[in-house]
């Protein structure tokens, strides 16, 4: 055989093993993506009573100051629902520390869905908050704090963790 037809028989059959490797096409739906919408089974799992817990401090500073708790934290169950609606306030959805009044300005999709029953709250005392009772799951920790003279208030946010009824430690 001349070198002109072994070229292209040899190219013909390599694009002929590639495509023998190709993946077929799925004749089942495709997987479905998690909706954002708020639901109440999403949030299920995190009414459940649990051993573990969530223990932090606060030793939060921006621009030189310290800044202290104001009196509460809450932890919020991770759901499809809470992750793009603490994306579109905190712009994260793994930590962040805002004004206040950055947080409350944004809008997210379905502000009126109300899942306040499924949020933990806490109490921060002296720079120190306990939140026991807790399943196994991803919780967003929240903790609102202030410079000294009570100026504008700043948001913390952290995504944590529990797992195995431990106690998570947890330093905002």
């Amino acid at each position: 055989m001349s070198s002109r037809l072994v070229r292209p028989l040899l190219i013909a059959a390599a694009v002929a093993g590639l495509a023998a490797c190709a993946t077929a096409p799925s004749s089942g739906p495709a997987p479905a993506l998690a909706s954002t919408a708020f639901s109440t089974a999403d949030f299920a799992w995190s009414s459940a009573a649990g051993s573990g817990a969530v223990e932090g401090r606060i030793t939060f500073r921006q621009n030189g100051r310290a800044y202290a708790c104001t009196g509460s934290v809450a932890l919020t169950p991770v759901t499809p629902y809470t992750r793009a609606r603490f994306q579109a306030l905190y712009g994260s959805t793994d930590r962040a520390a805002l004004p206040e009044s950055v947080v409350r300005a944004r809008t997210v999709p379905d502000p009126n869905a109300d899942y306040r029953s499924f949020v933990r709250p806490g109490v921060c005392s002296e720079g120190r908050f306990r939140i026991e009772g807790l399943p196994d799951g991803a919780w967003f920790l929240i903790a609102p704090v202030a410079a000294e003279g009570g100026e504008d208030r700043v948001v913390l946010m952290r995504r944590i963790q529990v797992s195995g009824g431990r106690t998570i430690q947890v330093t905002l």
